[in-house]
């Protein structure tokens, strides 16, 4: 099969880090090739690489057998090479063609709007999609979205595409009609270069499927030559088990109320429709919905980081809402936030300062005049090595952990009893493992299992269906501000999850 793409010894080194060591890869004319790694294995680094954004300091790149050089994007995009990064790069104040042909010269000084928007249209039929050229971007869903920015691609005649963790805001319904499209866009020679952290979707979707490891290319294989288990152990060294024991003791006692909670979202809209939920002791309840439908607002009120207008939210019969994020802390309540560098840590702050954010005025680390650091070191020295946070002494800025490495530290924060007689009861985890690779999310649903177990009660926020069946005692949908059902893992079809998801069905609560 011809070639499209081959990456001939490719070296990338940054200060302190080889990201790619002597990479060989390959991409053929009409292949999905998934590409798969842990974070930081140098798999994104070597598609920007590919994309133009970074120079290698070695190595070869041919496309279609002729060797080049990527010294941008632009010269990426001249050789048919286009990327669609997880966070869209659309401008939201545009209308779909706007997008589509912004920088493009083919279309002349004065542009032909009628004939564009008839182009885009066929274009976008072709792979099953609706999209409208003349609509705005901001009245796009998330899978509209990254139609879109298929349709910017594939509108410049590109023949190479690397799609970058494509399903993470799909529901599953949008996920099919994507591998449909992929697949037909394969079917006319165009080649696929499919980065994820799914193995289901690596296997199910792909041709190929190469691994890489600490900057290493450690295993190519044909899909159906392979399976999950061999792939984690390429990936990580070591099997994990997809299936978590939450061998434990099932409450029936109603311990988190949430009753016709109300609030605003940043925009003035009303981001939560009377939300009714109820958390039970020892229990996690999933969140699930596509992004943007009142799962953040809602962590965020019940963590006292944003004002609800209406509603309650009663803790072991307490009405907490409207509380002060201090006041919550000290009842108990713990909070891991959605996007953690931007949210969870303060990054030029030392391990040590993010660890005692909550704790430095409690005894024993504080006389409320003097802060005792050797109280405070000799903790925290015992929470990282407990919550394995890899890091070569707690002195250093917490910017330089590597994303699992912040997330384990912002679990240590919130979940240790720093403060003498403190438990987290009720723990609040929006997206923990999002971005994460899968020994750390491993790590991170294993904590929150077994804090579960102890009687803390989580509301556990995911975008991944797969991950709340595996983790989530039951599951609540979130779509437009409102839940539209709650159940167990099991009682309810993916299919009507999605219809879920979208809006299209309800379920009575249970």
């Amino acid at each position: 099969m011809e070639e499209l793409l081959h990456l001939k010894g490719i070296v990338k080194k940054f200060p302190g880090v080889v990201a790619n060591d002597n990479v060989d890869f390959t991409l053929r004319k009409g292949e999905i090739h998934a590409l798969l790694g842990e974070n930081g294995a140098g798999k994104t680094t070597l598609m920007n690489i590919v994309y133009g954004l970074y120079k290698p300091d070695a190595g070869e790149i041919y496309v279609e057998g002729k060797r080049v050089e990527i010294r941008s994007p632009r010269d990426a995009i001249k050789l048919g090479i286009g990327m669609v990064h997880q966070n869209f790069k659309l401008i939201p104040s545009h209308t779909v063609m706007e997008n589509i042909i912004l920088g493009l010269k083919d279309v002349g000084f004065v542009i032909n709007r009628k004939k564009v928007g008839e182009e885009i249209r066929k274009l976008s039929e072709q792979y099953g999609w609706r999209i409208d050229p003349y609509v705005y971007v901001w009245q796009l869903s998330a899978g509209e979205k990254q139609q879109v920015e298929l349709l910017k691609i594939l509108y410049r005649k590109a023949k190479i595409l690397i799609l970058d963790e494509p399903t993470s805001v799909l529901t599953p319904q949008e996920c099919r009609n994507l591998f449909h499209a992929l697949r037909k866009m394969a079917e006319e020679g165009i080649g696929i270069i499919f980065i994820t952290h799914k193995l289901e979707e690596a296997l199910s979707i792909s041709d190929r499927i190469t691994v890489m490891r600490k900057g290493k290319i450690v295993a190519t294989k044909n899909a159906w030559e392979t399976s999950i288990e061999e792939l984690t152990n390429y990936m990580i060294g070591r099997p994990v088990l997809f299936k978590l024991d939450k061998n434990k003791t099932d409450s029936s006692e109603d311990f988190i109320l949430i009753r016709n909670l109300k609030a605003y979202g940043d925009t003035g809209a009303l981001a939560l429709k009377n939300v009714n939920l109820t958390i039970r002791k020892n229990e996690i309840l999933g969140i699930i919905g596509v992004t943007g439908n009142g799962q953040q607002e809602l962590a965020e009120v019940l963590a006292g980081l944003r004002k609800a207008i209406d509603g309650q939210v009663l803790i072991d019969g307490m009405n907490i809402l409207n509380y002060s994020p201090l006041k919550l802390i000290e009842l108990g309540v713990a909070y891991i936030p959605p996007e953690p560098i931007k949210y969870g840590i303060a990054p030029n702050l030392t391990i040590r300062d993010n660890l005692f954010l909550k704790a430095y005025r409690y005894k024993p680390y504080s006389s409320r005049i003097f802060i005792n650091l050797r109280e405070v070191e000799k903790k925290a020295e015992e929470i990282i090595r407990r919550f394995n946070v890899v890091c070569p002494n707690t002195s250093i800025k917490a910017r330089s952990l590597s994303g699992g490495n912040i997330q384990r530290l912002i679990l240590a924060r919130e979940l240790s009893e720093l403060i003498n007689g403190w438990k987290p009861r009720f723990i609040i985890a929006a997206y923990p493992t999002k971005g994460l690779d899968i020994s750390a999310a491993e790590f991170v649903n294993r904590t929150l299992i077994d804090y579960s177990k102890t009687g803390s009660s989580i509301l556990y926020i995911t975008e991944d269906i797969e991950e709340a069946m595996m983790v989530c005692d039951r599951i609540a949908v979130m779509y437009d501000g409102r839940i539209m059902g709650v159940f167990k893992p099991g009682e309810v079809s993916i299919e009507k999850i999605g219809l879920m998801m979208a809006g299209a069905e309800t379920l009575t609560t249970s």
